[in-house]
């Protein structure tokens, strides 16, 4: 297939952003287009820009090379050797200190449209676009050859593809593994179960948050709140928190987290784990905490629900700078993409305006250096936290 943009459409393909909207398509010159299929860009008058996946919808290719080059099995094995390399450059390759690290982060790592999550001897495939799925086993194969310590590569795509039709259903790419699996971060244990977590089985992206909480938990009752796997709560309860309290609708999740800080302490520690809405809790509990997180999922996954989103989270700012004992830390999160740093800082800052409370900015947080951004990319950079000191 060659695709052509229309006129003056070619200037971000120039500077190396990696999506190509449904708006800048002139023409396809293909007798079928091809859902997932490797596409060549051409600008209106006929320049060569790159190969790419195309599929339809508002990013109708995502980028994979501006290079005259094929996307085959020697192209994918090039990349994830490259992404290979950079966690071993940052110490996450063979460290028995850290089995769970992000290998392949879609457009930081040249890969737009594919995730790939590393838990022990397993790796989780992600597809975001028809292209990478339609591409598994090869991007299997090259796995598997780059990196000799996978043994098993489990597909969790369904609920990621705009078009989940076309992914009959989460499945093994390889042999099956025994489930869950036990990873060590920074000395701290989780059960992972890649066939039933949320997203690849577990929020890797706040693994150096998780290490900042664990230093500011000394002596204090932590409230951690849309717990998940208790994550946040494990580090608290190493770093020395008197009191922890997990809080997240779903009973499931609650399981997890009362399992992961029993593995990791047994039953010697103070900790609950409550099943309820959010919101509920926080309305009608007179407790307060010393140190509280706020990790919430993305309020907007598109630009059409950025008000609402924006409303939600200073609703839910405000709730817990009120249940936050004087001279307490508040670790609030957003993961909305479509949410900017400083609309996120400004509805924090109107939250604690509203509360009255004075507040000063300890740490700006982002993710991790296994999730990098492509300079040429910046929608890539999704997460965005502060840790504030609260009078």
């Amino acid at each position: 297939m060659k695709l052509y943009l229309k006129k003056g459409r070619e200037d971000s393909i120039k500077r190396y952003h990696p999506w190509i909207f449904s708006g800048a398509i002139k023409y396809i010159d293909a007798a079928n287009t091809e859902e997932g299929g490797v596409v060549e860009i051409y600008s209106s008058h006929g320049e060569f820009l790159g190969r790419g996946h195309y599929q339809t919808g508002s990013i109708s290719v995502r980028i994979l090379t501006f290079e005259d080059e094929n996307i085959d099995g020697q192209f994918f094995k090039n990349r994830i050797s490259e992404a290979y390399s950079l966690r071993k450059k940052i110490g996450l390759i063979n460290n028995p200190n850290i089995t769970a690290y992000r290998l392949v982060h879609g457009e930081g790592d040249r890969l737009s449209g594919l995730v790939i999550d590393v838990y022990g001897d397993t790796a989780v495939f992600q597809a975001h676009s028809v292209g990478m799925w339609k591409s598994k086993e090869i991007i299997t194969e090259a796995l598997t050859s780059v990196c000799k310590d996978i043994k098993h590569v489990y597909s969790k795509s369904l609920n990621a593809l705009q078009q989940p039709e076309l992914c009959a259903d989460d499945c093994w790419l390889s042999e099956k593994r025994e489930m869950p699996i036990t990873v060590n971060e920074h000395g701290n244990l989780f059960e992972i179960n890649p066939e039933e977590g949320q997203k690849t089985g577990f929020y890797i992206d706040q693994r150096e948050n998780r290490l900042l909480v664990q230093k500011y938990s000394r002596n204090a009752s932590v409230l951690n709140l849309f717990s998940y796997t208790g994550a946040f709560s494990v580090y608290a309860i190493r770093g020395g928190a008197v009191k922890t309290v997990s809080v997240d609708s779903s009973q499931k999740a609650i399981d997890m987290a009362n399992k992961n800080v029993e593995l990791n302490f047994g039953n010697s520690v103070n900790h609950l784990g409550k099943t309820e809405d959010i919101f509920t809790f926080l309305r009608e509990s007179d407790e307060k905490f010393d140190l509280i997180i706020l990790d919430p999922p993305a309020f907007a996954k598109h630009h059409s629900a950025l008000k609402n989103a924006l409303n939600s989270y200073k609703r839910l700012n405000v709730r817990a700078m009120e249940k936050l004992n004087s001279g307490g830390i508040l670790f609030t999160f957003s993961c909305s993409q479509a949410v900017s740093e400083i609309q996120f800082l400004q509805t924090v800052f109107s939250a604690a305006a509203i509360t009255g409370r004075k507040a000063s900015i300890l740490h700006c947080l982002n993710q991790p250096e296994d999730h990098p951004v492509n300079i040429y990319h910046p929608e890539g950079k999704y997460l965005k936290g502060l840790a504030l000191y609260l009078l």
